[in-house]
């Protein structure tokens, strides 16, 4: 079986210290460490982190670039966020957001991740996300929470 790409969205590093999301979010950078999953994070990633204390930023220097591939911003990136603003999928002042969709779509992760419930994983969005996805020529993108991706993995073991 092939592993999941996951796009992580700054969310979930921040998450590892919220009481809410902590145990999953750390759960979920476990199973990165084992191999389970290869993450993507992006250049719009790395500018919110350079901004959380940090003790945030910390929390992904552990991983090697084989367990957490760094993806630069594109024109296309770019164009497809400006696509998503322009369809008034998220907020005007929700670019960044708009972003983590475009780097996911744009790098082909199988699932972007995130503990944005506002803008970025709802049904409502995640069908206009995908519905400009599909009309800009690319596919669509499964939005989940850490939570999707972490269950079921005791069954095997993990």
């Amino acid at each position: 079986m092939k592993k999941l790409i996951i796009y992580l969205d700054t969310s979930v590093v921040g998450g590892c210290f919220d009481e809410e999301f902590r145990e999953d979010s750390l759960q979920l950078l476990r199973l990165i460490k084992l191999g389970v999953y290869t993450a993507i994070i992006s250049t719009t990633t790395e500018e919110e982190l350079s901004r959380a204390p940090e003790h945030v930023r910390a929390v992904l220097e552990e991983f090697d670039d084989e367990e957490l591939i760094r993806v630069p911003s594109t024109s296309e990136v770019a164009a497809l966020g400006a696509a998503y603003m322009a369809a008034k999928v998220v907020p005007a002042n929700s670019k960044e957001d708009a972003a983590h969709i475009a780097f996911a779509t744009v790098y082909e992760a199988d699932v972007l991740v995130s503990w944005n419930f506002k803008h970025i994983v709802n049904i409502k969005r995640i069908k206009d996300f995908n519905a400009v996805n599909l009309h800009e020529g690319y596919g669509m993108l499964d939005i989940r929470s850490p939570k999707e991706l972490i269950y079921g993995k005791e069954e095997e073991g993990i």
